[in-house]
């Protein structure tokens, strides 16, 4: 069976031949159609997560879509997305072809949604959509500041926005690649982060706004965030969910005590499968309508290597889904 296997913190997976996989106890086989390299794959890989540095070697990939081949409660043949712990927790990940995978790890697919579509949206679209309407309570009429907005959460947060009521998206971007997708996914301006310096940041902002914002999504952190939280309101809410700008922030203490602002962390793994699963289904379904969608690109799993390095260069401009 190949396999794209991870040897070393500091390198890239190469594909060779793997052993098949076991299955265990609530496990189930699954044929792998599509799966994406996210962030979260090179930052577990990179042995410098939060969830400290997995055992080597192993089978990268925390996502990934499927035909079920053997299952107790699912009927061979069904179009599956799944879940990994790879890299957060022992065991091999999506990167093969063939996967072992916990049944409640599994999400049927009901909608005619293409499997590298599903697995470019995946647990992107979910952080997106659940850190809009969950956590950050999103209502209707509300004015949205989405950063990092043409990365595949913020593309999402954009369009989730637009279905969701928001009278007015504003999407902040670092490339004009990024702002265009911004653009197709509906948002009403768009705000360049071509600088740190907060200040400016802030003005374009609040330039780019009809009055103050209610809600920020923010995927990067760093100066981009600390800019979009001076123009929001009165008990604004920011919903943190990433750091692809910087691990740090320069918020001012004044900025959130001066007007009562709330800061909330988001990461999926807070998210009971149900919550995951039902997040997953309500985009597709949008998605299967053609209201929401992601660019993405697609390489065989032969050319994974190539792929993950581009990815973890910043070379990518939009995420990449490797297809068997």
């Amino acid at each position: 069976m190949r396999a794209a296997v991870l040897r070393g913190h500091r390198s890239a997976p190469e594909v060779e031949q793997w052993q098949p996989p076991d299955v265990g106890p609530g496990e189930v086989l699954v044929e792998l159609r599509a799966a994406p390299i996210t962030p979260l794959d090179l930052l577990c890989a990179s042995g410098t997560s939060y969830f400290g540095p997995p055992d080597l070697p192993y089978v990268p990939g925390v996502q990934g879509v499927g035909l079920v081949l053997n299952s107790a409660s699912v009927p061979a043949g069904t179009m599956v997305w799944f879940s990994t712990r790879a890299g957060m927790a022992p065991g091999d990940g999506s990167l093969r072809e063939c996967c072992s995978v916990a049944e409640s790890d599994l999400v049927p697919l009901a909608f005619d949604v293409k499997p590298e579509l599903v697995a470019a949206l995946g647990l992107s679209a979910v952080a997106a959509w659940t850190a809009l309407t969950w956590r950050g309570e999103l209502h209707p009429g509300e004015q949205v500041i989405v950063l990092g907005a043409g990365g595949a959460v913020g593309q999402v947060a954009v369009q989730a926005a637009r279905l969701r009521g928001a009278r007015r998206v504003i999407a902040g971007c670092r490339s004009e690649g990024a702002a265009e997708r911004a653009r197709r996914c509906g948002a009403d301006a768009v705000v360049r982060l071509d600088t740190e310096d907060v200040a400016e940041l802030a003005r374009r902002f609040t330039d780019a706004s009809d009055g103050p914002a209610d809600l920020v999504i923010d995927p990067l952190f760093g100066a981009p965030a600390a800019g979009a939280l001076r123009t929001l309101r009165h008990y604004g809410r920011l919903v943190q969910l990433g750091s692809a700008a910087a691990e740090t922030s320069p918020i001012h203490s004044s900025t959130i005590r001066s007007r009562c602002l709330r800061l909330l962390g988001y990461t999926n793994n807070e998210l009971t499968a149900s919550q995951r699963a039902d997040a997953l289904n309500t985009v597709l379904c949008y998605a299967d309508a053609g209201q929401l969608s992601v660019d993405f690109e697609s390489v065989s799993l032969d050319g994974v290597s190539q792929a993950w390095d581009r990815q973890a260069r910043g070379e990518a401009p939009v995420r990449i889904v490797a297809t068997c």
